[in-house]
């Protein structure tokens, strides 16, 4: 991938003395779509590889151009290509260029808008992201007792959803239909995110899995009185996260085709093991 990265650091060089090494200079929009087509190309060839190297080379690239300009220009890029990516996993690359680089005030954001932007946006993931052990918080359930979420021992799934949530609803439908597939004990924590609780009592009726290997556990804190949305970045419904049985984070962001691709992998590793 250095080879790469050379190819790169030289065209930046190139680009760098034809826009201009002064921050007076008016950037070139056509030179500035060029270097965007380049790391458009580039972030294509290092998709496979590891996000501690995509953090790497985000470093490399960063700092092999002098022209602040520029410097600026591919900073930004890649936190936003990284923030914005649909690469489960890739949310990491862009908190590491912002902690690095914008969070230290090395290179300044577009604006102060776009600053307490990134603040949110590494605040909400910072906390949930692959590898990680699931945050533990203790919410509510429908009786008025407390459960702690998620808990070791079993894979776990995480549904944070609303009722009054369009795709929420749409997922609930289907969601039975993808859990009924799991082969290993799992405990689907399905957390209600509003603050209705008819509507709540009416969703529990309704939403029914009919496996005897998944555990539905129901759970709500109306009153916020824990940090459970921003740990598990819930900004909006629904949210779907996968947990081993010692609580790590093996997916996040998860749409239920993306859940069912790991249960249909977990199913795989757990037969092979009951086999053993």
């Amino acid at each position: 991938m250095r080879k790469i990265s050379i190819v790169l650091f030289c065209l930046f060089l190139s680009f760098a003395g034809a826009a201009g090494a002064e921050m007076s200079a008016v950037p070139d929009s056509a030179a500035f779509a060029r270097l965007d087509t380049m790391l458009m190309r580039y972030s294509a060839a290092i998709e496979r590889e590891s996000i501690d190297v995509k953090k790497a080379e985000s470093d490399f690239l960063i700092s092999s151009v002098k022209d602040s300009l520029t410097t600026r220009h591919i900073a930004l890029w890649l936190y936003d290509h990284y923030k914005d990516s649909p690469v489960m996993g890739e949310e990491a690359v862009a908190i590491h260029i912002y902690d690095t680089w914008f969070k230290p005030g090395t290179i300044a954001m577009r604006s102060e808008f776009d600053r307490m932007d990134a603040e949110l946006f590494t605040s909400f993931n910072r906390s949930t992201l692959l590898g990680m052990k699931a945050p533990e918080v203790e919410l509510f359930k429908p009786c008025g007792g407390k459960v702690k979420i998620p808990r070791d021992g079993t894979y776990s799934i995480l549904y944070f959803f609303d009722t009054g949530c369009a795709k929420c609803k749409l997922e609930s439908q289907l969601m039975p239909q993808v859990l009924g597939q799991i082969t290993f004990p799992t405990t689907l924590y399905a957390v209600y995110c509003g603050h209705d609780r008819k509507a709540w009592r009416h969703f529990r009726c309704s939403f029914k899995i009919r496996n005897k290997n998944v555990r539905v556990v129901h759970a709500w804190d109306p009153e916020l009185k824990t940090d459970y949305l921003r740990l598990y970045g819930v900004i909006s419904t629904p949210r779907l996260y996968f947990t081993d049985k010692d609580g790590e984070i093996l997916g996040r962001r998860l749409e239920l085709e993306s859940l069912e691709q790991i249960i249909h992998y977990i199913c795989d590793y757990y037969g092979q093991a009951q086999k053993q």
